[in-house]
C-alpha cells in the first residue's frame, strides 16, 4: 500500500499524485473526506474564514472531479455534512462548503459519472474537527434529536449508501422522541417538521383592554 500526502486544494500537487498512480493499478475510486471548521456568526464571518473552509471542501473536490473525469471510476464519494441540509448555528461557511459537495455529486451524475454525497451527522469518535465538543455540547445535540453515530453504525450506513442509487443521502442517528421533546426550545429544521408535527398551540387567553375616559 502506498500513502501519498498532498494538498488536494493545490491542483498541480494533486495532479502530480494522480499521475504517479501506476497503469498496472489504475485509480478505480475516489473518497473525498477533507474538511476543517472555522465557525462564526454569519454577520461576523471574514473572507479568510470563508476561504479556509471552502478550500479543502469545494476547491479540492472540484480538482478531483476535473482530474479524474476521464478515469474509469467505480465510485466518487464526497463526505458532506448534515449542516448543509439541516443547518448548523454558527456554521454558515461550513454549510455552504458542504452544499457545494452535494451539488457536485448531482452535477457528476447528470454527466453520466459516478457521484454520491453523504451528509453525515456527528460521529461519536472524536476527531480533529469534533474533539473540542464538551459534555454540554453533546447534551445539546442529543436534545435536538441528533445522537452521535458509533463507528459500526457509520460504516454500516456508508455501505448502505454505496448501494443506493442516489446523489445525496443524509446519514444521521435521529432520535425523533428527543426532537419532539425539544419543541418550543428552539426552531426545528424545516425538513424535520413533518416528523415531529406542529407544536401544540396554547389556548388564547381573553385580553382585557382598559379604556380611559375623561372630559375635554
Amino acid at each position: 500500500m502506498t500513502i501519498a500526502a498532498c494538498d488536494a486544494a493545490d491542483r498541480d500537487a494533486l495532479a502530480a499524485v494522480l499521475a504517479a498512480i501506476p497503469a498496472a493499478h489504475p485509480l478505480t475510486g475516489v473518497v473525498h473526506a477533507a474538511g476543517i471548521l472555522d465557525d462564526g456568526v454569519l454577520t461576523s464571518l471574514t473572507p479568510a474564514q470563508v476561504d479556509s473552509v471552502l478550500r479543502p471542501k469545494a476547491d479540492a473536490a472540484w480538482h478531483l472531479h476535473e482530474l479524474t473525469r476521464d478515469a474509469d471510476l467505480g465510485m466518487f464519494v464526497l463526505f458532506s455534512s448534515s449542516a448543509a441540509v439541516l443547518g448548523g448555528p454558527g456554521q454558515a461557511n461550513y454549510a455552504a462548503a458542504n452544499a457545494f459537495l452535494d451539488a457536485l455529486a448531482q452535477h457528476r451524475r447528470a454527466q453520466g459519472l459516478p457521484g454520491l454525497s453523504v451528509a453525515w451527522g456527528l460521529w461519536a469518535h472524536a476527531s480533529a474537527m469534533t474533539g473540542h465538543l464538551d459534555a454540554t455540547d453533546l447534551t445539546r445535540l442529543r436534545r435536538s434529536g441528533m445522537s452521535p453515530l458509533s463507528d459500526a453504525d457509520g460504516l454500516d450506513l456508508f455501505s448502505a449508501a454505496l448501494g443506493a442509487d442516489q446523489a445525496l443521502l443524509v446519514a444521521v442517528d435521529l432520535d425523533v422522541a428527543a426532537l419532539r421533546g425539544s419543541l418550543g426550545a428552539g426552531p426545528v429544521p424545516p425538513l424535520l417538521r413533518q416528523l415531529v408535527g406542529a407544536p401544540a398551540r396554547r389556548p388564547r387567553r381573553p385580553s382585557v383592554r382598559a379604556r380611559r375616559t375623561g372630559r375635554r
